[in-house]
């Protein structure tokens, strides 16, 4: 049987999604056509376009934002301590747990030269113009090669700048990403935190 080419197009879309494989996309694909009506798939469209639109990343730590940074603004953070992460879903996953109070500077990704990602194409440049009045830099990176790299490479950029520079503890297993962990072990890995050497 050929499909239609709308429902060819749709598939394709859906398999742009992280984890999104053929099978998924067209599963998803049929039910937003047989079962969602035509008023929640146009509801659906718009909160696409608005949502792409109107959300940015702050211009001083990276985090999402739509018209004010949420972190940034937060008079109760703690203007002292940054916690730096990879990505956006990073902040989400930290945020979940009520034991981090402080800043968060996003990265965007890290160091991975096999994709041709170098240091250049990190946020890195806007941390260094954050550091005045800060205490402490948590690195708080996945425990893969490249953010291995990654932390070794910021902790050589800010051991001259007399700001204690520390790690998560290894609560969070060697290879797994932020967003796999439970809020518990998020705790533990917070907690016991030490300085990086």
């Amino acid at each position: 049987m050929k499909y239609p080419e709308s429902f060819l197009k749709l598939v394709e879309d859906f398999k742009k999604f992280p984890g999104i494989g053929k099978k998924t996309a067209e599963r998803l694909a049929l039910f937003t056509i047989s079962t969602l009506d035509k008023e929640q798939v146009s509801s659906f469209s718009e909160h696409l376009n608005e949502a792409k639109e109107n959300i940015t990343h702050c211009p001083i730590c990276g985090t999402l934002m739509e018209h004010h940074c949420p972190i940034c603004e937060d008079p109760n953070r703690d203007k002292n301590t940054i916690m730096v992460v990879s990505d956006d879903k990073d902040v989400f996953v930290l945020e979940r747990t009520p034991i981090y109070h402080g800043l968060y500077h996003v990265l965007g990704g890290a160091i991975d030269f096999s994709r041709g990602i170098g240091p250049e194409d990190l946020n890195i440049e806007s941390l260094f113009q954050r550091l005045n009045d800060v205490d402490e830099i948590i690195l708080s990176l996945a425990g893969t090669v490249e953010g291995e790299l990654t932390a070794q490479y910021l902790k050589e950029l800010l051991k001259h700048k007399g700001i204690k520079v520390s790690r998560i503890a290894y609560g969070i297993p060697v290879g797994a990403d932020l967003s796999f962990a439970d809020d518990h072990t998020l705790e533990l890995a917070l907690n016991n935190r030490q300085k990086y050497e």
